[in-house]
């Protein structure tokens, strides 16, 4: 029997659970202490304003814009989402910029009714458009998609009729736990190479 890892098992909580904030955190942190320093991180979140349940990505964007971080670059906001229309663009854009970046993806996906308001964080990239049948570049290293509505019949429609306030809920949480990983990865870092640099002047 294979023991589930951070690295190969994705989480899965609902966005009510009271503890989602802290799983999340804690699994972002385990990804993210696995990337090398010298590696600029990228958040692209995709998605557009214009559909309900397709908006979790510019949502969160907006979201983790408002903490103004000179740790991340953003891609996808409410006012400049990332969509099916220049999604290839934006990925060239950010490839141009920043060498070796380690992207975290963040997209809406379709689900199980049980599922719904639950986010997921794991391994691999996201696939912008699957839900809706459409073959668009898989984007980032790891991922974070909330599951914002039933799949398997109607997608668009679907997506279209989905409450915004489960939306935001989520988005809200991706954001805040996003924020909050980076952080304390930043700040293991740093202490890492001041105790390299201190242990150096010895």
């Amino acid at each position: 029997m294979k023991i589930a890892t951070v690295h190969n098992e994705p989480l899965k909580v609902p966005y009510t659970n009271p503890t989602a904030f802290l799983q999340l955190t804690e699994r972002l942190v385990g990804h993210l202490e696995g990337v090398h320093s010298g590696r600029r991180i990228a958040v692209v979140c995709v998605g557009t304003d214009r559909c309900t349940g397709d908006s979790l990505g510019p949502l969160a964007g907006s979201a983790l814009s408002k903490f103004r971080s000179p740790m991340f670059d953003l891609y996808g906001t409410l006012e400049s989402p990332v969509h099916a229309l220049n999604l290839d663009e934006t990925l060239q854009d950010l490839h141009r910029k920043t060498r070796n970046p380690f992207i975290i993806g963040i997209d809406a996906s379709l689900g199980q009714a049980s599922s719904v308001g639950c986010i997921e964080v794991g391994e691999g990239p996201v696939l912008p458009g699957a839900g809706v049948k459409k073959q668009l570049p898989p984007v980032g290293d790891i991922h974070m998609t909330g599951i914002v509505n039933v799949g398997g019949f109607a997608e668009v429609i679907v997506l279209q009729n989905t409450r915004l306030h489960v939306v935001m809920c989520m988005a809200e949480l991706i954001s805040r736990s996003l924020f909050r990983a980076v952080s304390i990865t930043a700040k293991g870092q740093q202490e890492i190479a001041a105790a390299s640099a201190a242990a150096r002047s010895y």
